[in-house]
């Protein structure tokens, strides 16, 4: 009797997707669209965590053998513009010139808190879509809903990459 073979959602290591956002407030519902519109087969392929704004308690969550995808809404990044980042090249960054979430603590001091806590960052990337309003009860700016597509699209390449490829491209 040969061995059970693995399914599609076992066989791959998962993927730890961190879903920023908050939906009433216009582009930054950005990211919940996007995962929201991945296809059923690949998001079985990760955890997903809405968690609104990313704290360090997310980034401490992820598991040392699990690859983590952070996902948000952009400022200082062209509206609908999507941009990807390793996490550790954004801890690196903390302070200076990187794509901030629209949130009050910017990413890359949570990631670079994170990795000081747990002596390196989650192997990973930040995923965002530059957004252009971000007022309670806005919908998608033109530009957001434009790029919807492409930011899913990034999503879905950064769930299926290979462990050994996770520098996004």
């Amino acid at each position: 009797m040969s061995p059970a073979r693995p399914d599609a959602t076992t066989a791959a290591p998962r993927t730890v997707l961190l879903v920023c956002g908050e939906p009433e407030r216009g582009d930054d519902g950005a990211a919940l669209a996007a995962v929201a519109a991945l296809p059923p087969l690949v998001a079985a392929r990760a955890t997903i965590v809405r968690c609104g704004q990313l704290d360090v308690d997310h980034l401490l969550a992820v598991p040392d053998d699990a690859a983590c995808v952070v996902v948000d809404a952009a400022v200082g990044v062209a509206p609908g513009e999507v941009v990807a980042m390793p996490l550790a090249d954004l801890a690196d960054r903390a302070g200076r010139g990187a794509p901030r979430s629209s949130h009050t603590l910017p990413p890359d001091q949570v990631v670079s808190l994170a990795a000081a806590l747990r002596g390196s960052p989650p192997e990973g990337v930040f995923v965002g879509i530059g957004g252009r309003a971000f007022g309670l009860g806005a919908g998608l700016s033109p530009e957001v809903a434009a790029g919807l597509q492409a930011l899913t699209d990034r999503i879905v390449d950064e769930i299926l990459r290979p462990p050994h490829a996770r520098r996004p491209g």
